[in-house]
Formats: structure tokens, C-alpha cells, sequence
């Protein structure tokens, strides 16, 4: 099992990003990059790869709407280069609020825009010439256009004829997919015990019409850490709650929130629609308070190295590969280094 962790940073991620060489001593194998509609994480993963010698840099995610297959091409292929073989793509297909909101295009066909997205990057990284007759149309059809485009192949040899795509997931479709054509796997508010009832049958239809070019499908999950004795150890669950309250009642809208439908699958209808009413009209404390407790002890590692080490052994049997960790102490890097001595 390997460890890493979601670049966090309030208004300067610069700041962040210097810690990330104290992380990678420590033992840290890979870090991911948001982007949402804030900074573009391309510019910052490239800022960490002039700064960092091992630990692998992933785009945590890119959406396959607002840039183009041919974009992302370039885009995988440069940061593979000048991170000298470690960037990880992670790809989704965010969400309607920000791709219309934010970018103006339209969100349509998500799941079929994801798998032609993974094969035209796949091919350019071979260096084929582009041509796609699907969602994406490569070149433009006649009638399109000034009727001028030609298939074309990346420009520059890339450093790897492959880099990982990751796919962030959650939807039964989009992880069968995700589980038949993608490098990784990228669930969000992960709960270890149940992931098998929520999401086994989709994972073993995608794994099923899986090439065995790909390898095993790999899958990142995690939480907050801290490790310790005493009350006050247990009550950082609580800086979890904030999280977990904006995704199940704020991210997306009512009846288009795909965490929201999570929380449902994993038992909580009643709490998932009454924090989705609370936080969508204002109330964002009442419904971080009604965020179950079952939950959050659950998809984080908080408490004595025993009960961690327990946690780290769920997601362990979960079929979590990348154990994606926030450390809640003052020395980051030293959780780290104890979770990696737990990990190995």
C-alpha cells in the first residue's frame, strides 16, 4: 500500500507546495493536485515537479469538458516530461454547476465522453495520428469547419508511451467503467465496510471486460489522521465534518447530487436529505452536527495506533492501493512517517 495525499492550501498554494519536499522525505508516494474552479492544478503540479525528485504528482482531477482530448494529450505528456516519468492523471467529469457554470459548456454524455477521453490520450501517447468518430469528432466532419483539419500525432516524443488515468467515480456506470478502462480508481468519502455492497457489482462488471494490459485496477481512499490517546484525539473527527456536510448537502444541486445519492447507498437516506436541507438553506452547522458519527469514525484514522492500524486494514481489504491521508497535527511529515512504518 502506498500513501498520498490531496495538496491542501489556502490562498497561497505555493506555500503548500513547499511542504511537499519535507512530505516526500517522509515517505509520502504520491501527491494530488485540485483544481475544481480554483488554480489550474497543471501549473502547480509542474511547479512540484522542479521541486520534488520522487514522489508522483497527479492531477486530482482534470475534467474532461473545458480542454480538449488533444489539450489533455499535451497536457499528460508535458508534466510526464518534466517530471521525468511521475505524473498521474486523474480525470472526472466534475459536475454541471461548474462545467455550466463555470466553463459555459453543456454537461452531456459524461460517462462517453470520459472513455473516448481515455483512448484518444492513450493513443497520442503512442504517438498515433488523432482520428475519433464518437462525442469527439477528430478531425472535424465536412461541413465542420473550414474543412482543413487532418489527423495529426503529438508533435514531441513523450517520456513514457503511457502515463496513468485515474477516474474519479462514483456512480454504479461510471465505476464499471471506470473498472474496465482506467489505471485508478478515485472514490470520495469512502466508507471501507460497505464499499463491497455499494459498489462490487459494478467493479467486478468493469473488471471483467478488463484488458490484462492494464494490470490490476489501483484505487485511492482515505481520510483525516491523527494518531493519539485521549478525547481530544477523538474530537478531530469533528474537522471532518465540514467536508463531509458540503458534499452531501451542498455539492450540486437537489436531485443532482451524486454524494448525496453516496450517503443514501450507504444507509443514510434520512440524514442525507435532512443535511441537504439544512445546509442548501444556510445552515451549514446544523448540518455538519448531523454528519453520522458511524460515518466519520469510519472513513478516517483517528485514534490510538491500534484503532489506525485496524483502519488502515480495512481499507486494506477494501482494495484501496494508495491510502490518500490528511494529516490533522503539527508535524505533517512525522504522521507520515508513522503511517508509512503501519502501511509497509
Amino acid at each position: 500500500m502506498k500513501l498520498s495525499m490531496m495538496l491542501m492550501y489556502d490562498g497561497n498554494p505555493r506555500q503548500a507546495a513547499d511542504q511537499v519536499t519535507d512530505l516526500e522525505r517522509a515517505g509520502l508516494d504520491l501527491v494530488w493536485v485540485a483544481e475544481a474552479y480554483g488554480f489550474d492544478s497543471p501549473t502547480l503540479m509542474g511547479y512540484l515537479a522542479a521541486k520534488t525528485e520522487t514522489i508522483e504528482i497527479g492531477a486530482g482531477i482534470l475534467n474532461v469538458y473545458s480542454r480538449t482530448p488533444g489539450a489533455l494529450l499535451q497536457t499528460a505528456a508535458g508534466l510526464d516530461n518534466v517530471s521525468a516519468g511521475r505524473a498521474v492523471i486523474g480525470l472526472g467529469a466534475s459536475g454541471p454547476q461548474v462545467i455550466e457554470g463555470f466553463h459555459g459548456l453543456p454537461y452531456d454524455k459524461p460517462l462517453g465522453r470520459t472513455r473516448e477521453v481515455i483512448d484518444i490520450i492513450r493513443r497520442g501517447l503512442r504517438r498515433e495520428p488523432l482520428t475519433n468518430d464518437g462525442i469527439v469528432k477528430l478531425p472535424l466532419p465536412e461541413g465542420q469547419g473550414l474543412g482543413l483539419g487532418k489527423p495529426l500525432k503529438l508533435l514531441t516524443k513523450p517520456e513514457r508511451p503511457s502515463v496513468p488515468l485515474w477516474v474519479a467515480a462514483l456512480g454504479d456506470k461510471n465505476v464499471r467503467m471506470t473498472a474496465e478502462v482506467a489505471d485508478g480508481w478515485m472514490p470520495h468519502l469512502f466508507y471501507p465496510e460497505k464499499a463491497q455492497e455499494v459498489w462490487g457489482e459494478a467493479l467486478a462488471a468493469g473488471a471483467a471486460k478488463r484488458s490484462t494490459e492494464l494490470g490490476p485496477l489501483q484505487v485511492t481512499a482515505g481520510g483525516m489522521v491523527a494518531i493519539g490517546e485521549g478525547p481530544e484525539v477523538k474530537a478531530m473527527l469533528d474537522f471532518a465534518r465540514p467536508v463531509y456536510a458540503l458534499y452531501v448537502g451542498g455539492m450540486g444541486a437537489r436531485g443532482k447530487n451524486f454524494y448525496n445519492d453516496l450517503a443514501c447507498q450507504y444507509g443514510y437516506e434520512k440524514e442525507a436529505a435532512e443535511i441537504q436541507d439544512l445546509y442548501l438553506s444556510g445552515k451549514k452547522r446544523e448540518a455538519e452536527a448531523l454528519v453520522p458519527e458511524e460515518w466519520l469514525e469510519a472513513g478516517n484514522l483517528v485514534g490510538p495506533r491500534s484503532y489506525v492500524e485496524e483502519r488502515v486494514a480495512a481499507f486494506r481489504e477494501a482494495g484501496v492501493t494508495h491510502l490518500n491521508v490528511m494529516p490533522a497535527s503539527e508535524d505533517p511529515a512525522a504522521t507520515v512517517r508513522e503511517l508509512k512504518e503501519i502501511v509497509s
